[in-house]
């Protein structure tokens, strides 16, 4: 037990620093990467999906008949505000939709919170901070004591919540210069962890990471126990000028479902967007399949599925489909969960690992 009179060596030091007036900056002024039909209205500002999408995707629901397509699209997953400053210190302050911060399996920080990272000297993407919400309203420092310099920043918003407003602060004395959102983002359409579940912070979910490795900006539309290959979303799909499109709805879908919709989506995104790859992704390997006997014959039949439509799109000779393996995604050692489903931050690294080079041969 330690002793509560002597120091933690380990604690981070606590410094006293002057207030500092603040210049706030809205990043509606700019824009955020991951918002797509941006000359479609809008319910709120930071909804994934225009307002014509509530009625049918409304009807879309979860497996427990508890959240729709429509109630997940107002989280604000995938959304990354760009900026360039010089500032020593950065702020943030936002309004959550919903006082619910944490998950029982995914804590505040990736459900409700921000993440910061930026370009180092050479250019690659490097994390600096997040935050840790303890209530609906954040205002607080995120990061002081920053080397001097300007540099360009990403600020990933949160995974499994969405946002009524978001502020960046820095220093008056200090530039600053939203980033406008790059074109033709990656697409990724999906599950719970297409949407980052259970990622600890929001920038360490594969569609993050992938962003950042490709150096790309990127469109979220993961639902959580929703995303099933639906031809509405198909249809929203086709309105996106994407670089690529990432199809990794099979955790959330039977066998007998691959084989009725796989090949109609395809045909569906192929006829819009004639030159755009498509990424097929099978369903992660359970890490426990390897001793519960259900779990194991479910991968065999979900991969079998998806295999099969593969094979079928290929005898239709349409182009740029690519596919990847779902065995090891997670890795071999079944440690890449944290609840035997969705990922943790070492298995979201994994899946990286594993679909970076085949995103890049097919955006090549």
């Amino acid at each position: 037990m330690s002793n509560p009179e002597k120091p933690d060596p380990a604690a981070v030091p606590v410094v006293s620093r002057p207030a500092v007036a603040l210049a706030w900056h809205d990043v509606t002024q700019w824009g955020v990467e991951g918002r797509a039909w941006l000359d479609q209205p809008r319910l709120r500002w930071f909804d994934r999906l225009p307002a014509a999408a509530q009625a049918e995707t409304s009807r879309l629901l979860d497996f427990y008949g508890k959240f729709s397509v429509w109630d997940l699209s107002r989280c604000s997953a995938g959304m990354m505000a760009r900026f360039r400053s010089d500032a020593t210190a950065l702020h943030v302050r936002y309004r959550l939709t919903s006082p619910e911060l944490a998950l029982p399996h995914m804590p505040a920080t990736g459900v409700s919170g921000v993440d910061l990272y930026a370009r180092d000297a050479t250019g690659t993407w490097r994390y600096v901070q997040g935050n840790k919400p303890k209530a609906q309203d954040f205002e607080g420092e995120i990061i002081a004591g920053l080397a001097p310099g300007e540099r360009e920043y990403a600020l990933y918003l949160p995974l499994y919540n969405g946002l009524e407003r978001l502020e960046i602060g820095v220093p008056r004395d200090a530039r600053f210069a939203g980033l406008a959102p790059r074109a033709r983002p990656v697409a990724f359409y999906g599950t719970s962890i297409t949407q980052g579940g259970v990622a600890s912070r929001p920038g360490i979910c594969h569609t993050a990471i992938l962003g950042r490795r490709l150096d790309r900006p990127v469109l979220n539309l993961g639902f959580s126990g929703t995303g099933r290959m639906d031809p509405v979303i198909g249809r929203y799909l086709t309105q996106v000028d994407a670089a690529l499109f990432v199809i990794e709805c099979c955790g959330n879908m039977q066998p007998a479902q691959i084989r009725e919709r796989c090949v109609p989506l395809v045909r569906q995104l192929r006829a819009a967007r004639p030159d755009t790859p498509i990424v097929l992704v099978e369903d992660r390997g359970f890490p426990n399949a390897w001793i519960e006997t259900a779990k194991a014959d479910y991968n065999r039949a979900n991969h079998a599925a998806l295999r099969e439509a593969y094979a079928a799109l290929q005898r239709e000779r349409l182009p740029r489909i690519h596919y990847i393996a779902g065995a090891e995604l997670y890795g071999t050692d079944s440690e890449g969960s944290t609840d035997n489903a969705h990922a943790n931050d070492l298995g979201f690294l994994r899946m990286a690992d594993v679909m970076e080079p085949v995103l890049r041969a097919a955006l090549a």
